[in-house]
Order: structure tokens, then C-alpha cells, then sequence
């Protein structure tokens, strides 16, 4: 006869946290090596910045696509941390689901603006 001591664990699908920590972690990293490039395009420019000079940085076409990566992932690492919030503060289901809805609805907006900002320079 076998005894069971403590209380059996039920998986019932939530999220238990290692995908969204790794996500997070590549995320930020990506983010932090575009940043690191900009700054070094700008430091590194003649003379002040003006507008032909940022819409240059942008123009090649390696670099719309990493911005691209970047807006994509600047949007991952804003739902993991969000949605976390949401998970450990707003215990009513209903509100919780409304804030949800909601950031994913902005988050889809930001990065539609983002892209058509990105594309006109």
C-alpha cells in the first residue's frame, strides 16, 4: 500500500515561468543591443542630428528589419510583464480579462504606429 504525503500537484495549463523569464531575458537583450547600435550611430554621426540624418540611420534595409525585431520584441517583453501585473494584482476574472483584452488591443496599436512611422522615413 503506498502513501502519498503532502498534496498532489494539478496541472492545469497556467504558465509556471521559465519560457516567460527566457523571453524576457532575449527580449531585453535584443533591445539593449539596438540601443547600443542607434547610440553608436548617433554619437558617431558629423555634426547635429537633423531629420535627413535620422531618416539615413533608417533607410538601409538591414536596419528597418532589426527595428522591426526590436518593435516586436519591445512588444513580447511589455505583454509578459503586463499580463504578469494583471495575474498577481486583479484577483476578479472578469476585470482581469477586460485589462488583458485591453493590452493586448494598445499593444497591437502601438506597434501598427510604430511600423508606419518606421516606414515613412
Amino acid at each position: 500500500m503506498s502513501v502519498n504525503y503532502g498534496s498532489k500537484r494539478i496541472v492545469v495549463g497556467a504558465h509556471y515561468g521559465t519560457r516567460d523569464w527566457l523571453s524576457q531575458r532575449i527580449t531585453a537583450a535584443l533591445m539593449a543591443i539596438f540601443t547600443v547600435l542607434l547610440l553608436a550611430q548617433v554619437i558617431f554621426s558629423k555634426g547635429p542630428i537633423g531629420y535627413d540624418q535620422w531618416a539615413g540611420i533608417f533607410s538601409p534595409q538591414w536596419m528597418k528589419v532589426l527595428t522591426f525585431a526590436v518593435i516586436i520584441a519591445l512588444l513580447q517583453h511589455v505583454w509578459v510583464g503586463m499580463r504578469d501585473i494583471w495575474m498577481d494584482y486583479i484577483k476578479p476574472v472578469g476585470l482581469r480579462l477586460l485589462l488583458q483584452v485591453f493590452t493586448i488591443i494598445w499593444l497591437v496599436a502601438c506597434a501598427g504606429w510604430g511600423i508606419q512611422v518606421l516606414w515613412r522615413l
